[in-house]
């Protein structure tokens, strides 16, 4: 498999008119596996695993929120990086997650091809499932290579996604909360 994908790089540095024997290219082909490889591993991860044990008792019934995730994507439409945070809160119901646990299925879902709305609506789906929340609420601002890079080349654009569950789609207050949450400034913490 890694031998056919090295053959296809070096295909691709030849029809775009480069020499893939070149001192520059000659290791390209296998730096551009693993790059991919890494880049898709969320496709090796299952989502069940992050939750493994890291799902404890709580009496608390009050919003948790995680903000600021840094993420790194590929555009399944060019191939091209896009990149932001991500936001994620649940109120819990008689559970809470482990507080990596949110970076971590944030990650899997981000390291695979995507596009922005549907990354969102994942997370906040399997958050969702996984933790048996009263509710769940996602938002994700991100930059597009695609955008910035090709087409109407836009440097400033951004995307804003959000995907709300349960309390926070039903209830004005939690999601005004939510919202509130995530548009203040950040703390810095010591």
């Amino acid at each position: 498999m890694q031998k056919q994908f090295e053959n296809c790089v070096k295909t691709m540095l030849e029809i775009i008119g480069e020499d893939p024997n070149r001192q520059g290219l000659i290791k390209t082909p296998n730096r551009v596996f693993k790059a991919y490889e890494f880049f898709t591993s969320g496709y090796k991860k299952d989502v069940k695993e992050v939750f493994n044990e890291a799902l404890f008792e709580s009496s608390n019934n009050e919003m948790v929120l995680v903000r600021d995730i840094e993420f790194y994507s590929l555009c399944e439409h060019h191939l091209l990086p896009f990149f932001g945070r991500v936001h994620v809160a649940y109120i819990p119901d008689k559970k809470v997650v482990g507080l990596s646990k949110i970076p971590r299925l944030v990650e899997i879902y981000a390291r695979r091809l995507q596009i922005q709305e549907q990354l969102t609506e994942q997370i906040a789906q399997s958050l969702m499932e996984n933790v048996k929340a009263k509710g769940v609420g996602v938002v994700i601002q991100a930059r597009h290579m695609c955008v910035q890079m090709r087409g109407v080349e836009k440097m400033n654009c951004t995307t804003s996604t959000s995907a709300l569950r349960g309390l926070f789609l039903k209830n004005e207050k939690t999601r005004k909360e939510f919202f509130e949450l995530i548009n203040s400034p950040r703390q810095v913490c010591f």
